[in-house]
């Protein structure tokens, strides 16, 4: 099974989203790898996305981990590329195709796969354009949005999720992320209003995660939160 992770922004608590989902996967003695198809913010080596989850997890036996392309600028992948060398290293990103063979080659070898997106849905992973959306639906996978507690969620939302209806998506599985331990009436508030926003658009709200998850020995806390969210849609993309 292949799951394709975005958000509704960025820092939305992607990875910490995904991290969650692996450990559900592991702990059910899943092997599953992690593909992030442009790591950017990150140079040589230091740690991205895929290897903080590696990390948190403690390193597990099951998890492969695995990128596309590694930018050291904290931008949206094109521009990120842009910056390190011009249109050469624009034209010089992975296609869409050498993504899609990578995805299905990690496919054939685990269990589950989950794809982490770089910022939200509609960001360019390519030079021809292309997008997580695009790659969600070449791959037919399960599309999971994490999403936010505070003021605006609601807006940034509703526009995520209409995008991936316009697009051919037809469910999917919202995740509301980095909910904090002492809610606001405005967090109490949103988070009701998400729950009924994927209802009304076909979705299924797959539960909340608790803020300040991704710390120092916190692989028995993340398997917790994985198994707290209800199970994640499967593929729905007409």
């Amino acid at each position: 099974m292949i799951y394709v992770i975005t958000g509704t922004d960025t820092d939305v608590g992607k990875t910490v989203a995904t991290a969650a989902l692996v450990a559900r996967e592991l702990n059910s003695g899943h092997s599953t790898a992690v593909y992030k198809p442009t790591q950017t913010g990150v140079s040589g080596g230091e740690f991205g996305d895929a290897q903080n989850i590696a990390a948190w997890l403690g390193g597990p036996e099951k998890l492969s981990i695995a990128e596309g392309v590694r930018l050291r600028e904290p931008m949206a992948p094109v521009d990120a590329a842009l910056a390190a060398g011009g249109m050469d290293a624009v034209r010089a990103l992975p296609t869409l195709a050498q993504h899609l063979a990578r995805i299905r080659e990690l496919a054939v070898a685990h269990d589950t796969v989950f794809v982490e997106g770089a910022g939200g849905l509609l960001v360019k992973l390519t030079a021809a354009g292309e997008t997580i959306a695009d790659l969600a639906a070449a791959l037919d996978a399960a599309l999971v949005v994490v999403t936010r507690p505070d003021l605006g969620t609601l807006n940034h939302t509703a526009l995520t999720l209409e995008a991936t209806a316009s697009r051919g998506f037809t469910s999917g599985s919202l995740i509301l992320g980095s909910y904090p331990k002492n809610p606001t009436l405005l967090h109490r508030s949103n988070l009701g209003n998400l729950k009924e926003l994927a209802e009304a658009q076909h979705w299924h709200f797959a539960g909340a995660l608790p803020a300040g998850l991704a710390t120092v020995n916190c692989a028995e806390r993340l398997v917790k939160a994985g198994l707290s969210l209800s199970a994640v849609n499967a593929a729905a993309h007409a």
